[in-house]
């Protein structure tokens, strides 16, 4: 009589697991790193890692929607002339005209002066419609210096310099040369249909002594009236921080790995950089260390997506958030309503992160006319309005549960964590302990 093992049943590995496997017959297959959009998308600690204390007997709460609970925020006070006041501490980040239409960028200028906050330029200089319909308007000022010129730096409302991106520290920008129309072309002084990249590095200072030249130049320019951002990747926080205010910043902005990106190599977004939780306490304690804080403001973008995150970087000690990727979400990408194109591009909705090939169904990140014309910006400003509405609401109504009539007092005491990781790099506790890992030692 003949004996057989049963069958095992097959098991796929979790370090080669499917992605990864397409990924080693893609390479083999072109010979060609992949670029892609969009910010890491691997699993790191995040903001849903942290949970609120809200008040009982020894905190005492405010009652619904009757107390106040004030969201404004001044940024840019430390030289500024003229500081921004917001009234609510979420902005829009940078993305640059050329990685998203001109109805995209009209779109987020109309939103956010419908919110009382800012919006930002990107890279690739500043256009008419954001000019036009943004209130507040914050000028990149880029290594690659694509569209820079000095009227435009004095239309704007602050001026950020920008020194590395989450998803991409220390590595340069793309728009490749299907997105390069003649207007995008016109506007950074390049060939039309050719590649561009943008440097890793500014091409006039090298290191923080030369950044202060650099800030007191752009503050000459601009007869000191505007705020001065520096944005930095996080990847050194503390230090980069500490040397942003030696330099003479008004504001900081880090920026972490969940931040987007238009393209740049997947293996860059993956592996380069630290999670937006782990940058923010270092942060905060190279300007409590140099007795800035508050003083110089402190602004952290990268995977904020509702009012909770935004509670939380401010009870860490953030004083405003940037979002990118969220209001574009906000405006209608990757929406559902376009999934029969999604899926002829061979992707999904929610998953489509080719915004180098300019392709885009839904006509935000992409140059085609035809494309294009699928936004009305007047609509999706509205649409990214009632977004930030409900942010702040949901901000607030978690400060009122802790018994904070500001979103600004919300304090580390207020959170607890969830898991080791972030409580070690939140600087809070473990839910149910006093323990704060790496805290005295332990």
């Amino acid at each position: 009589m003949t004996y057989r093992n049963p069958p095992t049943t097959p098991r796929k590995s979790t370090t080669f697991d499917d992605y990864t496997l397409s990924e080693i017959r893609r390479a083999a297959a072109t010979g060609i790193y992949d670029i892609r959009g969009a910010g890491a998308k691997r699993k790191l600690p995040h903001f849903d890692d942290l949970l609120f204390l809200g008040a009982s007997i020894s905190r005492y709460p405010l009652e619904g929607y009757r107390e106040r609970c004030d969201t404004s925020v001044v940024l840019g006070s430390r030289h500024a002339k003229k500081p921004i006041e917001l009234k609510i501490p979420i902005t829009i980040a940078g993305m640059s005209f050329g990685s998203l239409s001109g109805p995209a960028k009209e779109a987020l200028g109309r939103g956010a002066t419908l919110s009382g906050t800012s919006t930002t330029t990107g890279d690739g200089g500043m256009t008419e419609e954001e000019r036009g319909h943004s209130k507040q308007l914050v000028y990149q000022y880029l290594p690659s210096r694509y569209g820079m010129n000095l009227r435009d730096l004095r239309r704007a409302d602050a001026i950020e310099v920008v020194v590395g991106q989450g998803a991409k520290p220390g590595g340069g920008g793309m728009l490749l040369g299907q997105k390069i129309s003649d207007r995008v072309a016109e506007m950074r002084t390049l060939p039309k249909g050719i590649d561009q990249r943008s440097a890793s590095r500014h091409p006039d200072w090298t290191g923080p002594d030369d950044l202060e030249i650099k800030i007191l130049e752009l503050r000459e320019i601009t007869d000191w009236e505007k705020p001065i951002y520096v944005k930095v990747g996080g990847a050194r926080p503390y230090y980069d921080t500490a040397l942003a205010v030696k330099a003479g910043a008004d504001v900081v902005v880090v920026d972490g790995m969940q931040g987007g990106t238009a393209a740049t190599q997947e293996v860059f977004i993956e592996n380069v950089g630290q999670p937006t939780l782990a940058c923010i306490r270092p942060a905060v304690q190279a300007l409590q260390d140099l007795g800035m804080h508050r003083k110089v403001q402190l602004i952290v973008s990268g995977g904020i997506r509702n009012g909770a995150d935004v509670a939380k970087a401010l009870a860490l000690g953030v004083d405003a958030v940037s979002i990118g990727t969220a209001a574009l979400v906000a405006l209608g990408d990757n929406d559902p309503r376009w999934e029969a194109e999604y899926n002829e591009l061979g992707t999904t909705a929610g998953a489509y992160d080719d915004w180098h090939e300019g392709r885009d169904p839904a006509g935000i990140t992409t140059q085609d006319p035809e494309l294009m014309k699928r936004v009305d910006p007047v609509a999706a400003g509205r649409r990214l309005a009632n977004y930030l509405k409900v942010m702040t609401l949901e901000a607030q109504t978690i400060a009122r549960a802790c018994g904070k009539s500001s979103l600004h007092n919300l304090e580390p005491e207020d959170l607890v964590a969830l898991t080791i990781e972030a409580a070690a790099m939140a600087g809070v506790p473990l839910a149910g302990t006093n323990w704060i890992p790496g805290k005295n030692g332990f």
